[in-house]
């Protein structure tokens, strides 16, 4: 048995040897992590000049792990930050590397740079401070004094700026601001200034750009949110007021603001599109019973005011309710004369009115405005046709019905012009010649109106009973004198002429 003094003397002559092994140990692991480590660098570097950044980013990020110590992994990752356009990202990389090695000028002027991005001046001034003490290379050196001086006129530029927008003065705060956001462009307080003077100016549009801007720049912003989802609701977008409010309320579910607004967006947004679809279905009294909804629902708003009277003068025109579609198509180009929907709505109806000048007037009008549109050039044509023909004869004026008028009516018309024309009702001679004329007239009207192929061809602005209006010199054969009406019963459904004729 080994005595245990004799053990311990042999573990001391050993222990040196041991902590040899153990080293080598220790430096073999260290090795290989600093080996993956580099490795891991050189591929992110080829990626990133390949213009892979995605993968590149992979890599910096496995490297880091590797080693949270090693400011080159930052550095490059930074980059790779900067190259994507996450510049947010990129700042605590940098400063990471500032921390670890303070005297990395690139690193430190980089960071200025993107801090006078985003409108942080003292903290870039700072920075741009301790590029000049740390001896840098002669190029960082006139960069770095370039960006101080830069970021000084800055200062003063947003302190007169933000002086004037306190005074009211909205024109001077825009100018001033737009000169600070040519550097300071993700400046979100700067942006939501500058809306503010767009709004204040009268001009809510030029802001919605500036509100969503700052949205992205400073987190949590329901308010921009909020302010956007206003702008376009009162411009009449309500369906991108709806998708802005909905981004409010995904960060704060309970924002009082925005819910109230988003009660009243939803709810009209619901009406508006009814509406729309039932107009597509061809629903027309339906659809103007729905648009009245619209306009109690928002009564304060005037472009909700406006689509409602633009729709109305559509869906009366459709309806051929051609009284009242004149009536808000007019109310509505006092506010918006060159609306091409409204022109050719209101000429449309123009032309159901047998208003033809007037109706030619707003075709010509709306074709100025959008002068490819096939739909304007047929309306004119149509409108120029009739108002040529309404100077000849116009059997809807002979029977005196409508251009809209059902075949009962034309039919019920006819017979009551007949029998008051009928040339025996008459004694005189001339009394008798011109009833006979007007006799051929209605019997020639009803003819035409109560024709389904001959009605269509009037009302496109031929005339079916007129030689010079047949194509090809064909239809002679309508033209009619009073003997080829006889026998004829105007009365009856096809039937022998009841009645007897008498010429000297």
């Amino acid at each position: 048995m080994v005595a245990p003094s004799a053990c311990a003397h042999k573990l001391l002559t050993f222990f040196p040897f041991l902590l040899v092994l153990f080293d080598l140990q220790y430096e073999g692991v260290e090795s290989g992590i600093n080996a993956d480590v580099d490795k891991h660098l050189e591929m992110g570097k080829k990626l990133l000049a390949a213009g892979q950044l995605a993968d590149a980013l992979s890599h910096f990020h496995s490297a880091i792990d590797g080693d949270p110590d090693n400011y080159q992994a930052y550095y490059r990752r930074a980059t790779a930050y900067l190259a994507m356009g996450k510049s947010k990202a990129a700042i605590p990389d940098l400063s990471r590397v500032i921390e670890l090695k303070p005297d990395f000028t690139s690193a430190r002027l980089q960071r200025g740079q993107l801090l006078l991005k985003q409108g942080k001046l003292d903290e870039a001034e700072e920075d741009f401070k301790r590029v000049l003490k740390s001896n840098p290379s002669d190029q960082e050196e006139k960069e770095a004094t370039s960006q101080l001086a830069k970021s000084d006129e800055i200062q003063r530029t947003r302190s007169q700026g933000i002086a004037a927008y306190d005074q009211k003065d909205y024109a001077t705060a825009e100018t001033l601001l737009n000169i600070v956001l040519e550097t300071c462009v993700w400046d979100a307080e700067i942006r939501e200034l500058r809306a503010e003077c767009y709004i204040n100016q009268g001009e809510p549009g030029k802001a919605i750009s500036d509100l969503k801007a700052a949205s992205k720049l400073k987190s949590d912003n329901t308010a921009a949110f909020y302010k956007v989802s206003r702008i376009y609701y009162n411009l009449g977008d309500h369906q991108m007021s709806l998708s802005e409010i909905r981004e409010c309320l995904k960060l704060d579910p309970d924002h009082k603001d925005c819910f109230s607004h988003y009660k009243q967006v939803k709810k009209l947004n619901k009406q508006i599109q009814t509406a729309e679809e039932l107009i597509q279905e061809g629903r027309y009294e339906d659809a103007i019973s729905k648009y009245g909804v619209v306009s109690k629902t928002e009564p304060n708003v005037p472009s909700y005011a406006a689509l409602v009277q633009e729709r109305l003068c559509h869906c009366y025109t459709k309806n051929q309710q051609s009284i009242e579609a004149i009536k808000e198509c007019t109310e509505f180009l006092q506010k918006d004369p060159n609306n091409v929907n409204a022109l050719k709505d209101r000429a449309e109806s123009y032309v159901l009115e047998e208003m033809y000048e007037e109706a030619i007037r707003d075709y010509e009008t709306a074709q100025q405005n959008s002068e490819n549109d096939k739909q304007i050039r047929e309306g004119l044509e149509k409108a120029q046709k009739l108002l040529k023909q309404s100077q000849k004869r116009d059997y809807y004026k002979i029977l005196g019905v409508k251009r809209n008028a059902k075949k009962q009516e034309i039919i019920k018309a006819y017979r009551k012009l007949a029998q008051q024309w009928h040339p025996d009702n008459f004694q005189d001679e001339v009394e008798k010649k011109s009833a006979e004329k007007k006799f051929i007239d209605i019997a020639s009207a009803k003819e035409v109106l109560t024709d389904p192929e001959k009605r269509s061809r009037f009302d496109a602005g031929e005339d079916p009973l007129d030689p010079e209006s047949q194509q090809g010199g064909g239809g002679a054969h309508f033209h009619r004198g009073w003997n080829q009406w006889q026998g004829f019963n105007p009365f009856g459904s096809g039937g022998p002429f009841n009645f007897k004729f008498h010429f000297n």
